[in-house]
Order: C-alpha cells, then sequence, then structure tokens
C-alpha cells in the first residue's frame, strides 16, 4: 500500500490539501459550485531536509498555511454573507496604516496568537499546577517525579480541550470535512479511484494526521522534560519553551519512522494518537467528500513517487 505525505487541514465549507509542489484550497459556494484554488510552494532550503530541525520548520510553515487558508474561506462566506456591509472604522483604521501588507500582517499575528495560547496552555499552565505537588526539585529523582507528573497534566489539559471544542456546534461540519480528507487520503493510498463510492468505506482515522502529531509531542515532552527540569521555576518555564522546536521535531521524525513501519509494534504507536480523532473527525457526506476530492487533485503531479511519505 502507498503511503503519501498529502495532507490537509479542513476549512469551513471546504479544505486544503498540501501536495509536493502545491497546495490546494477547494471550497463548495453557496450555489453548490466547488471553487479550488492553487498556489506553488516555497521551494524548500537546506535546513527542511534536516531531520529534527526540519519538522520545527515544517510546523511553522504548516501553521502559515493553515491560517492564510482559514482566512480564505473566512473571507470567501463574509463576502457571500455580507457583501454590502460597511467597513467598521477599526478596519478602515488599519487598512490605511498597513494598506495592502494587512492581510499578511493579520496571518502572521495569527500564528504568533496561536503559539503564545498553546504555550500557555500546554506548557506554562501544566509546569504552574505541578509546582502545587511539593516533589523535592533539589535532588534529579524528585525532578523527575515532577516533570512526569507535569506531563500527565499536560495530556489531561489536551484532552479536556479536543472534548471540549468537539462538542461546539460550529465545529461539526470542520470536523465532517477532516473525516473527509482522511478518508480520500485512504483510499489513494489503496489504489483506488477517487470516487465518492470508494472513499465512503475508508475510514476517518489517519495514522499520519495534525491530532496524532500535536498527542506526539504531548509524549515526548514528557520525556524531554522529566530529564531538563531546573529548580528556578523561571529558568524551568523558559527552558520548557526553548525545547519545543526540538520536540516538535522529534515528534515529526517518529510519526514519519511509524508511519513508514510495517512492522506491528510500531503500528500499535499510532493507536492512542489516531484515538484521539474520535474528537476531531465525523463522518462526512457525499458534498463533503466531493470537495476533498477537488483539493486532493488539485495537488496531484505526474511523478508518482513525488509525494511519497
Amino acid at each position: 500500500m502507498k503511503k503519501t505525505s498529502i495532507g490537509g487541514q479542513a476549512l469551513i465549507e471546504g479544505l486544503m490539501m498540501i501536495g509536493p509542489d502545491n497546495s490546494a484550497i477547494a471550497i463548495r459556494k453557496p450555489d453548490g459550485e466547488i471553487l479550488v484554488e492553487k498556489k506553488l510552494l516555497p521551494k524548500k532550503f537546506m535546513l527542511q531536509k534536516i531531520p529534527i530541525i526540519r519538522g520545527a520548520i515544517g510546523l511553522f510553515r504548516q501553521m502559515v498555511l493553515g491560517v492564510k487558508a482559514l482566512l480564505y474561506s473566512a473571507e470567501f462566506v463574509e463576502i457571500e454573507g455580507d457583501e454590502n456591509e460597511e467597513p467598521s472604522k477599526i478596519d478602515k483604521f488599519l487598512d490605511r496604516v498597513f494598506g495592502d501588507k494587512l492581510k499578511d500582517i493579520a496571518i502572521y499575528f495569527s500564528v504568533i496568537i496561536s503559539l503564545v495560547f498553546s504555550v500557555g496552555l500546554f506548557i506554562l499552565l501544566p509546569n504552574f499546577l505541578a509546582d502545587f505537588m511539593h516533589f523535592d526539585e533539589e535532588t534529579q529523582l524528585g525532578r523527575i517525579y515532577l516533570n512526569l507528573f507535569e506531563g500527565l497534566i499536560r495530556v489531561a489539559l489536551f484532552f479536556t480541550y479536543l472534548a471540549l471544542v468537539s462538542q461546539l456546534k460550529d465545529m461539526k461540519r470542520v470536523w465532517e470535512y477532516h473525516g473527509a480528507e482522511h478518508k480520500t487520503i485512504h483510499c489513494y493510498e489503496n489504489g483506488e479511484a477517487l470516487t465518492v463510492e470508494n472513499i465512503k468505506k475508508y475510514s476517518t482515522k489517519h495514522p499520519r494526521c495534525g491530532t496524532s502529531f500535536f498527542f506526539t509531542v504531548m509524549i515526548i515532552s514528557i520525556l524531554v522534560f522529566a530529564f531538563a527540569g531546573w529548580y528556578h521555576p523561571v529558568i524551568n518555564a523558559l527552558v520548557r519553551i526553548a525545547l519545543i522546536p526540538f520536540v516538535a521535531g522529534i515528534a515529526l521524525e517518529i510519526i514519519k519512522f511509524t508511519g513508514r513501519s510495517e512492522i506491528k509494534f510500531f503500528q500499535l504507536l499510532n493507536v492512542p494518537g489516531m484515538a484521539f480523532q474520535f474528537f476531531t473527525t465525523r463522518e462526512p457526506d457525499d458534498s463533503q467528500i466531493e470537495v476533498a476530492i477537488a483539493a486532493f487533485k488539485g495537488v496531484q503531479v505526474e511523478d508518482k513517487t513525488a509525494d511519497n511519505w
């Protein structure tokens, strides 16, 4: 069975797929038409080919592409629904100050806010809560126990966050598009034609999903932070922030290795991450699968080996 590096992200009434050469965004318009926009990806430089480092760079690139795609889909919906609405005074002021650069500034600002939120919720908050356990931080064993307990809090927060977000009514269709993405990729990897009927029979869970990646980040952070703890709480927090790119890089290498491996033991390592996809995927309808097909076909290339995982 083929294993592809093609992946994507669910959007507002649409999907983004990222292939070896370009990205493609497919949006279902209110009139039923599927709009597809393709964009070439920047050429990879040397650092993006170095293990671990490529994971940290890839994470940031994925976040930027994801925010751009979300803004595009949201902008399209606003144009359809609020075409005659007058821009607010704040919108006019920002447009006057930043001009054509406003959208790029908004994208990178959104990425920074997302990173700050993620670091605060999943890195600093668990560290703060774990301090209440009063482990003996003057010994290496005590610091290991403290950081292991902190890791358990981190996983519990991640679980709680996904469980709460999955209950939001507005997220239901996003999760359905996420399921359509996975089912389409499964169909392609199994060598079948990308038709609605073929795709419907596959699972909405996929081992190379972003949800599995972030769960792996949680687990790797437990191990890394357990041996990188410092007695001073401020230094401890700064060390964790500095290690985030390293942890993300390791997590990507693990996902790549287990995703390629045919050995049952390594495949079992994907099971917990895929279980978390219970919160982030839903069964799509036929129209959503059609959007996923359009997005996927938008990133396919003639060289059948170019998208190998």
